[in-house]
């Protein structure tokens, strides 16, 4: 598919908005190298917000869940997600997902990007290719409060080992972070209910899972598959049968219980090189309403 033909569909498929209503395949010589043992068990969720650059043309404020032990960070360093929201949707209508991939272990950094969020002043659908680079941004400055020593989450950021994911024009958002150059430390990637912006999935071949309903109305789940086509490391793909746009994002409702085991074993496998978590992603979508496949890299 040709940028320009890429460009349309992602226009075309966003005009409704877009808030949320075998392991040897995904292992093998592409597997992540484990670094360190992954938590076991299930942290107490922090959050807080801040706005990064607030006088500048693209302020980006910015909500973030961390693990929590006794009322303070936890003691460690843990890998950091870089969520993304669809249009006319903000970082806590999302938070059934990412409070629970924070108590598994990860911060989560969610931004409410400046034209495409619920209030924006001035929404612009296409300031959606712009919102790569505010992830990085993000990145950066994240790196920045990890040094800083008066900030609590000092000294618990592992900015080696990234993820970036998102959901509908978040999720576009996320495949145009994998763009050619981009830096080794951007490790994996979650597509949901999204595909690929010109120029995505170049640079270093990194793992991306993508999950999308067969029934979705607003980003046909041919969009999905024409990106994971176009990935050229291990990549999977986790279809949530009869579903829509994204209401198996929503705790207790059809599809969220698969959606989350393997969103967050992907993770796992992905930044702490957890070899078990890998083995269980298709025992993870082993139900009723989800089918999972994947392939090694291209």
């Amino acid at each position: 598919m040709g940028a320009g033909r890429l460009v349309a569909v992602l226009v075309t498929a966003l005009l409704a908005g877009c808030a949320p209503a075998s392991a040897v395949a995904v292992g093998g010589s592409n597997a992540p190298q484990a670094a360190r043992r992954a938590p076991e068990g299930s942290y107490t969720v922090g959050v807080r917000t801040l706005t990064l650059d607030p006088r500048s043309a693209r302020p980006l404020p910015v909500t973030i869940w961390y693990p929590v032990d006794a009322d303070r960070v936890a003691a460690g360093r843990f890998p950091v997600v870089v969520y993304s929201h669809g249009l006319r949707s903000r970082p806590e209508l999302h938070a059934g997902l990412t409070t629970r991939w924070a108590a598994a272990g990860f911060v989560v950094a969610a931004p409410a990007y400046p034209h495409t969020r619920t209030d924006a002043a001035h929404f612009t659908r296409a300031d959606v290719r712009n919102q790569p680079a505010d992830g990085w941004r993000l990145i950066r400055y994240l790196s920045r409060l990890d040094r800083d020593p008066g900030d609590p989450l000092a000294g618990h950021l592992d900015l080696t080992s990234v993820a970036a994911a998102g959901h509908s024009a978040g999720g576009f958002t996320t495949s145009g972070m994998f763009t050619e150059g981009h830096p080794s430390r951007l490790r994996a990637g979650i597509v949901i209910a999204g595909g690929g912006l010109p120029g995505s999935f170049a640079g270093p071949s990194a793992p991306v899972l993508f999950v999308h309903g067969t029934a979705d109305p607003v980003v046909p789940v041919t969009v999905g598959r024409a990106a994971y086509a176009r990935t050229r490391g291990p990549a999977a793909f986790l279809s949530v049968v009869g579903q829509g746009h994204g209401e198996y994002l929503t705790p207790d409702r059809p599809g969220f219980a698969p959606v989350l085991a393997t969103t967050t074993d992907f993770l796992r496998w992905t930044l702490y090189g957890d070899g078990a978590a890998g083995a269980r992603l298709p025992l993870d979508a082993r139900t009723p309403l989800t089918r999972y496949e994947s392939r090694p890299a291209g």
